[in-house]
C-alpha cells in the first residue's frame, strides 16, 4: 500500500515537473510567431487607438508582430468570446477597456465568465472622458448645466456610446450624484453622438478625450469637466465633476491587457514586464500625451482583482440607473 502511495506520489511529482518544464520552455521561446491582439470596438475607437499606440511599441521590443484584430459588436462582448475561446498560449491576447467589468450586468446570459475565461496583464491607461457640451447651448460650467437641467420640465438628453458603454455609466453615474433629469440617446461610437452634440440636438456626452480635443482646442465644444477621479494631463484646467460640485460622480474609464485564462504565467509576466517597458518609452508617453491618455499599470495578480472589485461595483450602479440587461 505504501509502495503504492509512494509510486502514485512520484508520478505526480514528475507530471508537475513536466508541465512546468513545458510551461518554461513555451515562455523561454515567446513568442516564436506573430500575437493576435484582439480589440473588442471598431477601428478608430479610442481602445483602438491606444491598443495600436502600444502594440506598435511591443512588436519592436518582442521581435514579432503584434497585430490588432478588432471584433466589434455587442458592446464588445463578440471580441471577449473570441479572446475566452481562444487557445492560452499567448498569441492570442485582448486589450479591451471598462466595458469589461460592465457587460456581466448589462447582458442577461454571456457565452463566456468575464472573471473565470480571462487573466488579467495590466492597465495600459486610464482615459477620461470629458464632459461637453455645444458652446450654441450658452452653458459655462457645470453649475449652469444642472441649472438648464432643472428648469426643464422633461430634463435634458446625453448621448452616449451605446447602451451600456462607458460612456453611458458616466454619464448615468453624473446624473444620479447631481440628482438631474437626463435621457440617454445612444449612438453606435463616440463619431455620430460628437456630431449630434456639435449641432446641439444632443445636449451634453461624456467622451472619451481623443476624439474631441480637437474640437475643444477650436472652440467647437466646450469642456465643462472631466468624469475621473482627478484631472485630465490633456485638460489640466477642466476640472473633475467633484471639483465642479458633483461629488460621487466619478468614473474611472480604463483600457488594459487581458489573455485567456490557463495563459501560462510566465508568458503573463512577459507581457505584462513588457507593457510597462513601452510605457516609459518616450515615443508612447508622447503618443499618450496627444490622445490625452495617462500610462496606468498593475501587477497581474492586482489587475485581477481590480477587476472583481470593479465588476461588483458596476452592478450596484446599473441596478441604481434601472438599466435592464440586453436578452
Amino acid at each position: 500500500m505504501a509502495l503504492h502511495r509512494a509510486l502514485a506520489l512520484a508520478s505526480l511529482a514528475c507530471l508537475s515537473a513536466l508541465t512546468a518544464t513545458s510551461a518554461f520552455a513555451q515562455a523561454n521561446g515567446y513568442p516564436s510567431k506573430h500575437i493576435r491582439v484582439i480589440v473588442p470596438f471598431a477601428a478608430g475607437s479610442t481602445t483602438d487607438i491606444i491598443a495600436r499606440a502600444i502594440t506598435d511599441k511591443l512588436s519592436a521590443s518582442m521581435g514579432q508582430q503584434l497585430v490588432v484584430d478588432n471584433r466589434a459588436g455587442a458592446s464588445g462582448t463578440i471580441g471577449q468570446a473570441a479572446v475566452a475561446a481562444a487557445a492560452p498560449d499567448g498569441y492570442t491576447i485582448m486589450i479591451h477597456s471598462s466595458s469589461h467589468t460592465v457587460s456581466p450586468s448589462t447582458f442577461a446570459k454571456l457565452p463566456f465568465d468575464t472573471v473565470a475565461d480571462f487573466a488579467g496583464v495590466t492597465p495600459i491607461s486610464t482615459t477620461p472622458n470629458v464632459l461637453v457640451i455645444s458652446p450654441a447651448k450658452n452653458v459655462k460650467s457645470v453649475k449652469d448645466l444642472l441649472a438648464l437641467a432643472k428648469s426643464q420640465p422633461s430634463g435634458l438628453n446625453f448621448a452616449s456610446a451605446g447602451q451600456g458603454s462607458a460612456t453611458h455609466l458616466n454619464a448615468e453615474k453624473f446624473k444620479m450624484a447631481a440628482g438631474i433629469t437626463a435621457t440617454n440617446i445612444p449612438f453606435k461610437g463616440s463619431a455620430e453622438a460628437v456630431t449630434e452634440v456639435l449641432s446641439g440636438r444632443v445636449d451634453y456626452y461624456f467622451s472619451p478625450i481623443a476624439p474631441v480635443i480637437g474640437q475643444i482646442r477650436e472652440g467647437q465644444l466646450l469642456a465643462l469637466a472631466v468624469g475621473s477621479p482627478k484631472r485630465a494631463s490633456a485638460l489640466p484646467d477642466v476640472p473633475t465633476t467633484a471639483e465642479a460640485g458633483v461629488p460621487g460622480s466619478e468614473f474611472n474609464f480604463w483600457i488594459g491587457m487581458m489573455a485567456p485564462a490557463k495563459t501560462p504565467r510566465e508568458i503573463v509576466n512577459r507581457l505584462h514586464d513588457e507593457v510597462v517597458k513601452a510605457l516609459a518609452s518616450p515615443e508612447v508617453k508622447e503618443r499618450f500625451a496627444k490622445l490625452g491618455a495617462d500610462a496606468w499599470t498593475l501587477r497581474p495578480e492586482q489587475f485581477d482583482a481590480y477587476i472583481r472589485a470593479e465588476i461588483e461595483s458596476n452592478a450596484r450602479l446599473v441596478k441604481a440607473a434601472g438599466l435592464s440587461p440586453a436578452q
